[in-house]
């Protein structure tokens, strides 16, 4: 395998390179050509696309073939032809076949089931087919505000995660180094969507989602705060307009970041404060995301069981999604200021570590004394709300993170949690979502109800609520908006993402919240 990936931090690659691509490639060149969208839609396609150079009758074999595939609501169905080489100009075609239909809850393009057709039948890397092409058909009944382009960066999300960068196989194969996964967004009549800086967004995107996903299936002993700090550095070096500054260690502690220090100070590396900071001539407004970068969670001594633990090393997925969608705003040309904080800690087990009913002083000034160590998502992100409204006076304030099993519980494998303090906002993320495939579902913002579930006799506050049966995703929400200064939702915007479950898919990471913060931000403001 080869290592990719931004700076010095190594990525072993699975060998799939992705290219999204207005222009269709000459396919007298491409061993296999895909078709992925609903059965009507393909087969409208295959009668309306001069490029793809069938006669008559290779056109009636191939309709004839997607009418073999019966998907079901909750998943897709695939076939293929193979043809002889002679006379034609390439060996194999893939029928994706997507469900004909969404609920209001999901993605119309269906996302869900488009990458797990490609994994399945594309092959996660190119070893045995060189060249491939796939031709994503958006659904011809897109339901109102969904546009084609929306419905392409789904695709997009759903083909890149489906092609994962990170292994520590011996056997990953190598790829000849022209070997590319073409793709082109098209509508049934055979129109291409959209223009070059669509695509190059989509291209962004796309190698986002997949460095994200790279990043949370990295274990700790590759990815712990040091290297993933300098992969931050490495990130922040390489886009325009960009400074970079960390807080680290024992300074943490002195400039009263006391949540992500008390958090991280058992592990033998140090806790930080990582920022992003991107500030473009003519900017009028300021938007700040924090990311949870727990990158390794024992539990502390309130220790989590040996099945439990295991997949602890994907508690940084909030820091890796607002870092990477951080990267895509900027290339797409986001026009407004806009800061990434990056919380890292490791929540280790040491003589250092932090006990239960110790008392700790957030950046806030808000003390907190610990009922649970294994709360510690909350206690970082605390300070980086706070940091981040404290010295940058965001207009919108995005935090998320992987913070509760109750998300799940309550919203479900691919619906995110989210906790809004503004309505439009809260409409417009969950419009994003269901538009670009991340999606996300509102909980409730009441902090008159849920502030008390955190009541202490002897600090300002526990770190984990009295009744674990009220509200879990909006009470573990509103301990991050305890710590935003007072009056702070009055005339700003915070919303809390919470994204533990969507996080992941089995044991892969999907690279969640690239697509849906830069569908939000950069391609709606």
């Amino acid at each position: 395998y080869s290592s990719s990936c931004h700076g010095s931090l190594s990525i072993a690659i699975m060998p799939t390179a992705i290219q999204f691509t207005r222009l269709v490639r000459d396919l007298n060149k491409v061993h296999t050509v895909a078709l992925l969208g609903r059965a009507a839609d393909i087969v409208s396609f295959l009668a309306n696309a001069e490029g793809l150079h069938l006669d008559a009758e290779c056109n009636a074999m191939a309709a004839a073939a997607v009418q073999t595939v019966k998907p079901s609501a909750s998943a897709g169905g695939a076939t293929s032809i193979t043809y002889p080489l002679a006379g034609l100009p390439f060996q194999r075609m893939h029928f994706l076949v997507l469900p004909d239909k969404a609920t209001r809850y999901n993605c119309p393009t269906r996302p869900d089931v488009a990458a797990k057709l490609c994994g399945a039948n594309l092959g996660a890397t190119l070893a045995d087919v060189e060249e491939q092409h796939v031709f994503a058909i958006v659904p011809s009944a897109l339901p109102a505000g969904v546009t084609a382009e929306a419905s392409g960066l789904a695709y997009a999300s759903a083909i890149s995660r489906a092609a994962p960068l990170y292994t520590r196989k011996q056997d990953a194969a190598a790829t000849p180094d022209d070997a590319t996964r073409t793709v082109t967004v098209v509508t049934a009549d055979g129109t291409t969507v959209g223009d070059d800086a669509f695509y190059n967004a989509l291209n962004v995107v796309g190698d986002g989602v997949r460095q994200c996903a790279a990043l949370v299936d990295m274990p700790c002993n590759e990815l712990h705060c040091d290297t993933f700090a300098e992969h931050a550095r490495e990130v922040a070096a390489s886009l325009p307009n960009v400074n970079f500054q960390e807080i680290v260690g024992e300074e943490l502690r002195m400039l009263g970041l006391g949540g992500i220090y008390g958090v991280g100070k058992a592990a033998v590396n140090p806790p930080r404060l990582a920022m992003l900071k991107y500030t473009p001539p003519g900017a009028s407004k300021t938007v700040a995301l924090c990311g949870k970068g727990i990158v390794y969670d024992t539990g502390g001594l309130s220790i989590k069981g040996k099945t439990f633990m295991p997949g602890m090393k994907r508690d940084m997925g909030g820091a890796a999604g607002v870092l990477y969608a951080f990267a895509s705003a900027v290339k797409c040309g986001f026009k407004d200021n806009l800061y990434c904080l990056l919380a890292m800690a490791e929540n280790s087990v040491g003589p250092n570590a932090t006990r239960p009913d110790d008392i700790h002083t957030l950046y806030s000034g808000k003390t907190v004394e610990i009922n649970n160590t294994d709360a510690e998502g909350r206690l970082v992100l605390a300070d980086a709300v706070a940091y981040a409204a404290r010295h940058f006076n965001p207009d919108i304030l995005i935090n998320m993170c992987t913070l509760t099993g109750a998300q799940g519980i309550s919203t479900g494998a691919l619906h995110a949690a989210i906790v809004c303090s503004d309505e439009d906002m809260e409409q417009q993320t969950v419009a994003a979502g269901k538009a670009c495939g991340d999606l996300a579902h509102p909980m409730m913002w009441a902090p008159e109800l849920f502030t008390k579930e955190f009541s202490s006799a002897v600090a300002d506050m526990k770190n984990s609520v009295a009744n674990r049966a009220n509200a879990q995703v909006s009470c573990a929400g509103q301990f991050i908006g305890n710590n935003l200064p007072a009056g702070f939702t009055d005339d700003h915007v915070w919303m809390h993402i919470d994204m533990a479950y969507p996080s992941h898919s089995g044991e892969r990471a999907t690279g969640y919240g690239v697509t849906l913060l830069t569908q939000l931000l950069a391609l709606n403001y």
